[in-house]
């Protein structure tokens, strides 16, 4: 298919009385963590948030406030949840200095550089009040500070 587009069909969908009513609403998960890339599957409790918005379509999107968590998808199995933490291990090492501990002192350099690569958001379509995702895909949240923590996530549904 080198040089040709793909055909890409957009449909907006309206409410029965023919006019769009979104509806955005807020709602926060607080959990503790044990730190040193703990890896926490959300997916219910970003479910549940979506059920209890009663609304039937549009997005949800999962944010943590704060430079040392990060959100993605994956299979969360015990095999790759050991990959992952030692895939980060390589990547952003908790044994190599980090400009940011020469200033801080606080020793998490390395969770910042791994929260800065994954990112603090994910959006997850869902449909008739049911995420979008594969049959092997769970939404995780990964702690990667040097400690313990309280964490909180903003969980936002935008939709009608």
């Amino acid at each position: 298919m080198r040089g040709k587009s793909p055909k890409i069909l957009f449909v907006l969908q309206k409410s029965q009385k023919g006019k769009e009513k979104m509806s955005v609403i807020t709602k926060h998960l607080k959990f503790a963590t044990q730190g040193h890339t703990d890896i926490i599957d959300i997916t219910e409790k970003v479910a549940q948030c979506v059920e209890e918005s009663k609304l039937r379509q549009g997005i949800v999107t999962v944010f943590v406030s704060g430079a040392t968590g990060g959100i993605t998808t994956v299979e969360y199995e015990p095999g790759l949840v050991k990959d992952l933490k030692v895939t980060f291990e390589r990547i952003a090492s908790e044994k190599i200095e980090y400009a940011h501990n020469l200033r801080w002192g606080d020793g998490n350099g390395y969770s910042h550089v791994r929260a800065s690569l994954l990112g603090p958001s994910l959006t997850i379509p869902f449909v008739k009040g049911s995420l979008q995702l594969g049959t092997w895909q769970q939404i995780i949240f990964i702690d990667f500070d040097n400690r313990p923590r309280n964490r909180e996530l903003v969980v936002q549904i935008m939709g009608e």
